[in-house]
């Protein structure tokens, strides 16, 4: 959908709590989620915490839900990623573990994640006897060494 020459991303509101998700600055890559109740989070603990807001992602994107990096950085909350298909139509929820020691509250209207929408091409999956041959091979997890040469 467009709207003035730009891409519209169509949101609704679920709660009265919610707020639409904003970007910090211009450019930015993902707009930021809210969380739309005050939420506890238990040392150690894991909780989906609501947003209030659902979302209509074009067909051929996905929403990919990450960590804020501040967030991140001055706090023990650790955001999983997370996907938002295209089809999908209910309320946007943002895992979250507390790794610390102590309970962590999420105040309602903070800044709690960010969803970055992408295009996804399509593919069909079909099975092939050789998939070519390439530097890497079959070197996986480790394959570049320890990062310390």
């Amino acid at each position: 959908m467009m709207m003035q020459g730009r891409q519209v991303l169509p949101i609704k509101k679920l709660s009265k709590h919610a707020i639409t998700p904003t970007r910090g600055h211009s450019g930015d890559a993902g707009l930021d989620l809210y969380a739309s109740e005050e939420i506890i989070i238990p040392k150690g603990g894991t909780i989906a915490v609501p947003t209030g807001i659902a979302m209509a992602i074009p067909m051929g994107y996905v929403g990919d839900v990450r960590p804020r990096s501040g967030k991140t950085l001055n706090s023990k909350l650790r955001v999983q990623y997370g996907t938002v298909d295209s089809p999908y139509r209910g309320e946007i929820k943002v895992i979250c573990d507390n790794i610390g020691n102590v309970d962590i509250i999420i105040q309602r209207g903070e800044k709690i994640a960010q969803i970055v929408i992408l295009p996804v091409p399509e593919f069909t999956p079909f099975e092939f006897d050789f998939l070519g041959e390439t530097t890497r091979g079959e070197g996986g997890f480790g394959s570049t060494g320890n990062g310390l040469d």
